[in-house]
């Protein structure tokens, strides 16, 4: 019988665990504060009888993650770690400073199946799903590290996180818990890149955190090029799940529109998004795309940029264009991964 990861589990999952294994309920509620103490072996929870302390090992263990690689911002003091998994898998994350607090930008995958032509979190496809246990241990080594408390956290790093659906919200709700680390859902934004049903079922939990589309085109003859998803799902039925997420949760929702040089930055490109957003309760971020070593988009020029952006102000779009942190390290999400993969960031 394989082992069952505590810190993956929700206090109610937790409850029904240790019933699974002939315990009281109460002792769930010990154990999940020693996990969110930080603990990383049984024999440290100190007022646990022996006998269970032997019975939670022989059935039971807990996420861990270690930092194989880490990279300092001289210019902001952005973060960029590698992390270790106990399989040995390797992925990201990173700790962006700002005056209202740490923000953590975690993984949820190692890798990505979406295949966004972008992107090099996706070049090497999906190895596997992260647990929520792996997500939040993501959150413990960087509070280790940094020395300072994590308050607002993004599932941007590796990985689309409704393809990880039931472990992201696992996570969600751990992370949220009271008696865990205790971080508000408006301080959780979640990233997407278009899972119709799942963003449909997200809205349904009414859970109230920040939900971010990744859009990146206009129209579907562009999405389709840079975006596989765009192919199942089109932006009609992306846009009527966004809808449905506003009706459920009254929630602004931003989309991500990465403006890569002669491809979706220009006018006629601009005044599609306007029309395409007109009326949603939402917010436009503009990023100047990251130039990936194995793919071959350039990022648009500063005016191109700021015309764009213009364009969508003056129809009623609000928008901004997202400041460039750790720019002294800069590697693209996945890139810094790949570089160890392949023996260049060694």
């Amino acid at each position: 019988m394989s082992k069952t990861d505590l810190l993956s589990l929700t206090k109610e999952e937790l409850i029904t665990f240790m019933e699974s294994i002939g315990e009281k309920k109460f002792r769930a509620m010990q154990i999940f504060q020693w996990l969110h103490k930080r603990v990383k072996s049984f024999e440290d929870m100190s007022n646990l009888s022996k006998n269970l302390r032997q019975k939670l090992s022989d059935n039971a263990y807990i996420s861990q993650v270690e930092i194989a690689q880490k990279l300092v911002s001289k210019i902001d003091g952005t973060t960029k770690y590698l992390f270790s998994l106990q399989d040995d898998h390797i992925i990201e994350g990173v700790v962006m400073k700002y005056k209202h607090g740490n923000t953590a930008c975690i993984s949820s995958q190692v890798g990505c199946a979406m295949g966004c032509t972008f992107c090099a979190s996706t070049i090497k496809g999906l190895e596997r799903n992260l647990r929520a246990g792996e997500m939040l241990a993501q959150i413990f080594a960087m509070e280790e590290d940094f020395g300072e408390r994590i308050s607002n956290i993004v599932l941007m790093g590796s990985g689309e996180p409704l393809h990880n659906y039931k472990e992201v919200i696992n996570f969600l709700r751990v992370v949220n818990d009271e008696d865990g680390i205790n971080i508000g859902n408006r301080h959780i934004t979640l990233s997407t890149c278009g899972l119709v049903p799942e963003i449909r079922a997200l809205a349904d939990l009414k859970i109230p955190i920040n939900l971010a589309i990744s859009l990146h085109a206009p129209n579907d003859e562009i999405r389709r090029q840079t975006m596989p998803i765009a192919k199942k799902y089109s932006l009609d039925e992306l846009i009527d799940s966004c809808r449905y997420y506003l009706q459920q949760t009254n929630r602004r929702i931003t989309f991500e529109y990465a403006l890569i040089r002669g491809v979706n930055d220009g006018e006629k490109e601009a005044m599609e998004l306007s029309k395409l957003l007109k009326g949603l309760l939402c917010h436009v971020n503009l990023i100047p795309v990251n130039e990936v070593d194995e793919r071959f988009y350039r990022k648009s020029h500063q005016d191109q940029i700021k015309a764009f952006e213009n364009i969508l102000k003056k129809n009623g779009i609000e928008v901004t264009v997202r400041r460039e942190m750790g720019a002294d390290i800069n590697a693209a999400c996945g890139q810094l991964r790949n570089r160890h993969l392949t023996g260049l960031g060694k």
